[in-house]
């Protein structure tokens, strides 16, 4: 990223690197420096070249927990780096496992092996994505929000642009090898030109090309210092006159308080708070995201956002299924490790799944709370019946835990490359930033200055329509993708083995 915004060409230039050095390792090198074609793959230099590659673009994309670890939850530095450098070392495994294996492949037909390459590194993606929780923060299609494969988001999501970006990256590095004979080298060209110019065929919107109307909104970004956020004598005081006064001088059909803007539980306010809240909007043309922790000992407890609107029995509810660990959950075995930090609230229960949108004014809003954004494969879910699927997205967050580093424009980017796979505007409510409305076309249309106290006023334009990859991701999930990369690897490895079948039997 480069002041914080994605830049499309320079992540394929780094990947192309580590797909030369891949291609480098696919024979052994002898003494002098030459090549053998009849030595051995050496698959385990291919395995570490990708774990170092991995290891350093993820400790750079996620660094910014070291923050959160020892900033504010009391973590010693030497741990709390030691704990960023762990995690990416660990998730680096999944693609030094896949590094490994391409070289080991040693597949001879080259415009079949970037291929290959790039189902290999679409299944280290989604490992790393989905497995054990799931962390694919910094993935590499996100790099692609503003280049020429985010035509290809309403299509085939963050994890196709993933798989495109590798296969580019292979094949530039294949074009760049010298004993590329010339007709490979016209074949790859063209395949390559070919994937750049198709987007200017494609239907523009692929859904999500209906508009549901306009909804006026209100985001309230109230930059309270994390560190006294959850404080009674200096945070709580101040969230509670701040966004009550707020809430209630509001003029727009909807405001929206950000993640825990109320840091405490209803039952724990002053006498009068919450009923006052919900007074305010029993009646009118009003209605209210409020994001407060709600349960009780008892029961346990949420992170949660209430949505008030006049013409309620009760409060509506939006309660975070995807829950982070350590920080909203803690995993078997590791209350050691959030013994030595001090983050309140940290073990929250699940919301489920799927929760029912909030209808309002003509729009179907679909709440999502900080890095729930993330996994596009959950937000799949709603838009199985076109009928009831959101028509705008909203996330309200707290990345004041990250401090200065780049997780606010990762954020954003994060949530314009949903508004691309889905069609769909994203509205985003964060306490210290970046809070900004995202078009359906992943355009930033309004935005507030990171750090500052402000109040955010503009339009957002809904929108109905399902694109492609709302249509498959809802009914099938991610397995496509999982198949059909499982399939081409397997059928590289039958291919390898088949090969060295015919040296060893010499029958071939």
């Amino acid at each position: 990223m480069h002041a914080g915004q994605p830049v499309w060409w320079l992540q394929l230039l780094a990947m192309g690197a580590l797909a030369w050095l891949l291609q480098s390792c696919r024979y052994s090198a002898h003494a002098d420096g030459a090549c053998s074609t009849d030595s051995a793959p050496n698959w385990r230099l291919g395995a570490l070249w990708g774990w170092l590659f991995t290891t350093a673009w993820l400790v750079g994309s996620f660094g910014w927990t070291y923050v959160a670890m020892h900033t504010f939850g009391g973590l010693p530095s030497v741990l709390a780096a030691l704990a960023v450098l762990a995690l990416a070392g660990l998730l680096a495994l999944y693609y030094a496992a896949i590094c490994g294996l391409f070289v080991a492949l040693a597949l001879v037909n080259r415009a079949f092996a970037a291929i290959v390459f790039a189902a290999l590194w679409v299944l280290a993606e989604l490992a790393r994505g989905i497995w054990l929780t799931g962390f694919g923060w910094g993935a590499a299609g996100y790099s692609h929000v503003d280049g020429p494969l985010a035509a290809y988001a309403p299509w085939l999501g963050l994890y196709g642009l993933c798989a495109l970006a590798a296969w580019l990256a292979m094949s530039a590095a294949q074009l760049a090898q010298s004993d590329q004979p010339w007709r490979q080298r016209a074949l790859i060209l063209t395949a390559v030109l070919g994937l750049l110019a198709l987007p200017a065929l494609l239907p523009a919107a692929a859904g999500g090309a209906q508009s549901s109307g306009r909804l006026s909104v209100t985001l309230l970004q109230g930059n309270i210092p994390q560190n006294e956020k959850f404080e009674p004598g200096s945070g709580v005081p101040l969230a509670l006159q701040w966004y009550g006064e707020q809430l209630s001088s509001s003029a727009s059909a909807l405001v929206v308080a950000p993640e825990t803007a109320i840091p405490l539980l209803p039952q724990q306010l002053p006498p009068g708070y919450w009923g006052a809240l919900q007074q305010r909007f029993a009646s009118g043309e009003q209605a209210a995201f409020i994001g407060v922790p709600l349960g009780n000992a008892h029961e346990g407890y949420t992170n949660s956002v209430v949505g008030l609107k006049p013409g309620q029995s009760k409060p509506w509810r939006y309660d975070k299924h995807h829950l982070v660990p350590f920080g909203e959950f803690i995993p078997p075995m590791f209350k050691w490790f959030t013994a030595m930090m001090n983050i309140p609230l940290g073990d929250f229960n699940r919301g489920a799944p799927k929760q029912a949108p909030f209808e309002w004014q003509g729009q179907r809003l679909s709440l999502n709370i900080c890095v729930e954004d993330l996994y596009s494969e959950e937000l799949g879910l709603q838009f199985g019946d076109p009928a009831q699927a959101p028509t705008i997205f909203v996330n309200v967050s707290n990345l004041a835990w990250f401090g200065q580093g780049l997780a606010m424009d990762q954020h954003l980017q994060i949530a314009r490359l949903r508004a691309l796979e889905f069609a769909r505007p994203f509205v985003l409510a964060t306490n210290t930033g970046l809070t900004a409305i995202v078009d359906h076309r992943g355009r930033v249309t309004h935005t507030l200055a990171r750090n500052t106290r402000g109040v955010l006023v503009g339009q957002v334009e809904g929108r109905n329509g399902v694109t492609a990859y709302g249509w498959w991701v809802s009914r099938y999930g991610l397995w496509p993708l999982w198949l059909l990369a499982l399939s081409l690897v397997a059928l590289a490895t039958r291919s390898r083995l088949r090969k060295r079948q015919c040296q060893t039997d010499r029958s071939c």
